[in-house]
């Protein structure tokens, strides 16, 4: 029997959910399958420094906050302990520890070769594994590239992971500060932002844009930022840092000079202003690829790069860069790469979730894009504190907002904001994806207590708006 060409059939750069899914699905059709990885454990940046990790550090806050707040209730005092890095870090190494297992255990049963060290090309289907034992060389006729991202360095700033940090950084903090400065107002600045005010951190958060989160529903988008001050946290917007200095002496501070002359002096100053395509080790023009400036890689819609066997999937192609549809690209990739049919997936429908402290999450269009588009629509609107599951959990000021169209009546989008807002938001996905609407939650009957309920008080308050307007309407006519 001839060896085959190729020592893989598919070999996957990164560990992270793409290269994950990629990997198990090519495993699943019966091909021989590499998985490299160059951080010291498996799961890429999704795992070590980026989503498991920020929404259990997310956890713990609202965990010792829970704590407090009993000990007030029953002991009628105010309770002034802070919680500690190690406290709410010790958390996160666990919960880290136990789904590297999982992870790597995934690969084992799933006979997928892992290789630990630095992956650099050496022509489009070789692949050298640096590591500290020495290079060693694999061929493959398909290739994954999955490396992630890394933040990206603004310029005059070096990331000492003690004054001046990256968001890579935050897990390696020995004290938490009293005073901080956030730069950069996206998903991430804003997750960590709301994560320490919510410790009690007096939050001052920078960013160059007006308004925040322009995707959002903005309603939605105010009212976290509502509830941010509410914590304590000053906005600057509009305002760009022109340089960031460490003073001298002790206690050490870090002095942030804005260009409209204002100055922010802080314990410490995270930056969250962006990443880039972890891609700058890789040897690209070897492969005869060329990433973006950014770093990122363009993709067809089968995640096929310029080189048709070599892929790119995940964070590194940019937009959404969410460890869910990462995991998606990567099934897809293991399937596309071996001819194997895949269901097609509509991405307007890909459910957005953002973990601040409260939680936020979307399906669907908003009202903004509804009115450039000039789509006739109604709203129907629930607030957790008309809801008794709302009360219980002592939430008043989360709400979960549907649109509805208002001839055909079906749903167009779902924006919600406040405990469970994450996992509340896949009903009216499923129901967004089926081509469902207002009758669909009119005749549905949801367990009670819950925050589903939601949806039914929503649907009840568009239907009462439609009913309005169909009087208006009448009326209109016979007069």
């Amino acid at each position: 029997m001839l060896n085959p060409p190729y020592d893989f059939d598919l070999l996957c750069i990164g560990s992270g959910p793409a290269g994950q899914r990629a990997a198990i699905q090519a495993a699943k059709l019966g091909k021989r399958v590499a998985l490299v990885e160059r951080r010291r454990i498996v799961g890429g940046v999704c795992v070590e420094t980026g989503t498991i990790p920020s929404k259990t550090l997310r956890e713990a806050v609202l965990s010792f906050n829970a704590v407090i707040r009993h000990f007030e209730q029953h002991e009628g005092s105010r309770y002034h302990a802070r919680a500690t890095a190690g406290q709410l870090l010790a958390r996160v190494e666990d919960v880290v520890r136990r789904e590297v297992e999982v992870v790597v255990d995934q690969m084992r049963r799933n006979d997928v070769t892992l290789f630990h060290g630095e992956a650099v090309f050496t022509d489009p289907h070789t692949v050298t594994v640096l590591t500290e034992e020495g290079a060693r060389s694999f061929t493959a006729a398909n290739i994954l590239i999955a490396v992630g991202t890394v933040p990206a360095l603004a310029e005059g700033v070096r990331f000492d992971g003690e004054f001046i940090l990256s968001s890579d950084d935050v897990y390696q903090l020995k004290r938490l500060p009293r005073y901080m400065a956030v730069v950069g107002g996206g998903v991430i600045g804003l997750e960590y932002a709301s994560m320490f005010a919510a410790l009690n951190i007096n939050v001052t958060l920078i960013d160059k844009r007006t308004r925040l989160l322009e995707f959002l529903d903005s309603e939605i988008a105010e009212e976290l930022m509502h509830q941010m001050r509410n914590r304590h946290v000053t906005f600057r917007l509009g305002e760009l840092v022109e340089r960031v200095e460490l003073t001298d002496g002790t206690p050490q501070r870090v002095v942030l000079t804005l260009e409209s002359g204002k100055r922010v002096v802080s314990e410490s100053v995270l930056y969250a202003a962006g990443r880039i395509g972890a891609t700058d080790r890789l040897n690209l023009a070897a492969a005869g690829l060329t990433a973006g400036k950014r770093g990122y890689l363009k993709v067809d819609a089968q995640f096929r790069t310029d080189v048709p066997h070599i892929f790119a999937a995940g964070d590194i192609i940019g937009y959404p860069s969410l460890a869910s549809t990462s995991a998606l690209q990567g099934r897809h990739v293991g399937c596309h790469a071996f001819g194997v049919a895949v269901e097609p997936v509509v991405e307007e429908h890909f459910p957005v979730g953002i973990y601040a402290i409260p939680e936020i999450s979307m399906v669907g269009s908003t009202e903004h894009q509804l009115t450039e588009k000039r789509v006739p629509y109604e709203t129907g609107v629930a607030r957790y504190r008309e809801i008794a599951r709302g009360q219980i959990l002592g939430d008043d000021s989360g709400l979960v907002k549907l649109l509805f169209h208002r001839q055909t009546r079906r749903l167009l989008g779902v924006h919600a904001i406040g405990t469970g807002a994450t996992e509340l938001i896949h009903i009216g996905q499923a129901v967004l994806d089926l081509g469902g609407g207002l009758e669909y939650f009119l005749r549905s009957v949801f367990n009670y207590p819950t925050l589903a309920e939601c949806y039914k008080v929503a649907a009840l308050d568009a239907h009462n708006k439609l009913n309005m307007g169909l009087l208006y309407a009448q009326k209109e006519t016979v007069s």
